[in-house]
């Protein structure tokens, strides 16, 4: 399976459990489908499913833990944990909550959804592996509205002043949140200027374009100079779904019946897996 197509069954399975569950954030889930294929299927963590406590390995934080669902899929996809667990997505007794938490799923680096506090975690594992002389890497996926958190900065300032080139963090800049456009509710003027005046280096890609995404990646885990990387990912919030694409109303909700419909289509699912998922087949 090739990585677009990797994608494509991830878009079905985040669906499915968020069918399954009745919740979910959908549209933000779906934002960041490429970026998470590409880390976790293009070659770029160092990881083993087999043993997710593994010292040596690559930590991946998701700081804007409401997008759970595109984790727990690529999570599962990956060998983790039993796919079938992915069922159980926000049911009473079930690990998989709407956000996700450290120690009680496989996989997942760090308790998040209280928004911008992962970066601060990153920076703390980035600085412990610096000064214990060790060569893991760590990776923080942050959403653009998530940049109006007054936390988000002090990581920021920090993480060039120790000089953390272990530490890129992945900017989902989908432009929107909860209530409406960022521009609109609290505007980030300049944003990736601001973190290259902090001292980042900067990159920009298109966030959907998986062979851009695999080269910028690549480029970043093999340059070593002494600064934190911040890549700008410009993506679409609700991508894959024609009527989610940047609607700020997806934030949080479900399709009805009719669109239903039309989310089967755009994701290329028929009704009876959708039925099949109910069943817990």
């Amino acid at each position: 399976m090739d990585l677009k197509e990797r994608a494509a069954e991830i878009r079905k399975m985040i669906f499915k459990m968020a069918y399954r569950g009745g919740s979910g954030h959908l549209a933000s889930a779906f934002s960041i489908v490429e970026i998470l294929t590409v880390l976790y299927f293009g070659g770029i963590l160092n990881i083993d499913p087999k043993n997710p406590d593994w010292a040596q390995r690559d930590k991946l934080i998701l700081s804007k833990g409401h997008a759970s669902l595109a984790l727990y899929s690529v999570l599962g996809m990956k060998g983790f944990f039993p796919q079938k667990e992915l069922q159980t997505f926000c049911k009473p007794g079930s690990e998989f909550g709407g956000e996700p938490r450290m120690g009680h799923i496989p996989g997942v680096e760090a308790t998040t959804g209280s928004l911008g506090h992962g970066l601060s975690f990153g920076v703390g594992i980035a600085m412990a592996h610096k000064m214990n002389g060790e060569a893991n890497r760590t990776y923080v996926i942050i959403g653009d509205g998530e940049c109006q958190e007054g936390s988000i900065w002090e990581a920021v300032i920090a993480a060039p002043h120790h000089k953390l080139d272990n530490l890129t963090v992945i900017l989902d800049n989908n432009r929107l949140q909860a209530m409406g456009k960022v521009e609109d509710i609290l505007a980030l003027r300049r944003l990736r200027e601001s973190w290259e005046n902090f001292g980042w280096g900067i990159a920009t890609v298109d966030g959907h374009d998986i062979e851009k995404l695999c080269k910028c990646l690549d480029k970043d885990r093999q340059t070593e100079d002494g600064r934190p990387h911040l890549i700008c990912a410009d993506t679409v919030k609700g991508k894959g779904v024609s009527f989610m694409e940047s609607e700020p109303i997806w934030h949080y909700r479900m399709p009805n019946e009719q669109e239903l419909e039309i989310v089967l289509q755009d994701l290329g699912m028929t009704r009876e897996e959708l039925i099949q998922c109910e069943m817990n087949i």
